[in-house]
């Protein structure tokens, strides 16, 4: 009977270890599309050679309501072959080959994707960027008798060398599936501001219009019966929640339940974030500065004590 009672609990514990593993990654499936932006001067087989590496800052990927890439995110590659264009004939081409994902926190993962598509550039199946040449003006400037001798004469040269100029756009697909940390990006807020609020009101840096509170008139709104906290009308200190990765969420309430922390954002969206990613000691560190409780309570105890505007706690 022991050893029925002991294999049972370990396959619950194992079960248990799994499904929180399984919640703490999320899964990019074979066949999506990145977006990144290269910011290149002039990226080419004229000033690069085999095997220099190359940056690409990836954009905004939505799956399942919130946002998978943290801030910061970048793939790694490098020039994997190249071909010059040809005096007479033969357009150029290069080829990037993009084999890591770079993430907050010194993580690198794997990955395997294909580019598709490049600014003022066709690119071919096996993901080869090629080069254009100019077959209009040249019929043009050949049906001229008078341009004759300057084309003769231009004739041995190359053609245009594909290159990434400036801020490239990129598109590639996944060929394999990855798995990426779990990144909250749910409420679609900026990163919250570490530094206390006595210097954050003394500091001239000018700040983005997203990241300050709107002094705007209040939009009257038809109210509606909920028994979750109105949290879309509190106008008081918010609370910051610090995660391993180095991203963050800003929550007017939260409470626990079970292996997770439920945060309500100020726009009354609520999310569940494993307590195996909150960065606790950073947590309440970042909150003493911004003179603002910080406490974990189940919500069958009661609600958690809100800071007041004036940085005082009040019982909620």
């Amino acid at each position: 009977m022991s050893r029925k009672y002991l294999f049972l609990v370990l396959s619950v514990f194992f079960l248990a270890a799994v499904v929180a593993q399984a919640a703490t990654r999320d899964l990019i499936p074979a066949g999506t599309l990145l977006r990144c932006t290269m910011d290149e001067p002039n990226f080419s087989s004229k000033t690069a050679q085999v095997g220099d590496p190359v940056l690409c800052n990836l954009g905004p990927l939505g799956a399942f309501g919130h946002s998978v890439f943290p801030r910061g995110a970048q793939l790694s590659g490098h020039l994997q072959d190249y071909k010059n264009p040809g005096h007479f004939w033969g357009k150029g081409w290069i080829s990037i080959e993009f084999d890591r994902m770079i993430l907050p926190g010194a993580n690198v993962l794997p990955l395997s994707a294909k580019v598709i598509s490049a600014p003022h550039n066709k690119v071919d199946a096996h993901g080869d960027i090629k080069g254009k040449g100019h077959p209009k003006r040249d019929a043009m400037l050949w049906a001229v008798p008078l341009f004759w001798p300057v084309k003769i004469m231009t004739l041995p040269a190359r053609g245009p060398f594909p290159a990434l100029k400036g801020e490239s756009r990129l598109t590639l697909r996944l060929m394999e599936d990855v798995e990426v940390p779990f990144a909250v990006a749910k409420n679609g807020v900026p990163m919250p501001d570490y530094r206390p609020s006595s210097y954050r009101r003394s500091s001239s840096i000018y700040q983005p219009a997203s990241a300050m509170r709107s002094d705007a008139a209040p939009v009257v709104r038809r109210a509606t019966y909920s028994e979750q906290p109105r949290t879309s009308s509190y106008d008081g200190q918010l609370t910051i929640i610090a995660l391993q990765a180095g991203a963050a969420v800003l929550a007017t309430s939260y409470w626990i339940e079970g292996a997770d922390l439920h945060c309500v954002s100020q726009d009354g969206a609520e999310q569940n974030v494993p307590l195996a990613l909150v960065d606790l000691p950073q947590t309440v560190k970042v909150n003493q500065e911004r003179n603002v409780e910080f406490s974990l309570r189940s919500r069958s105890t009661g609600e958690r004590t809100r800071p007041a505007a004036d940085g005082n706690a009040v019982e909620q």
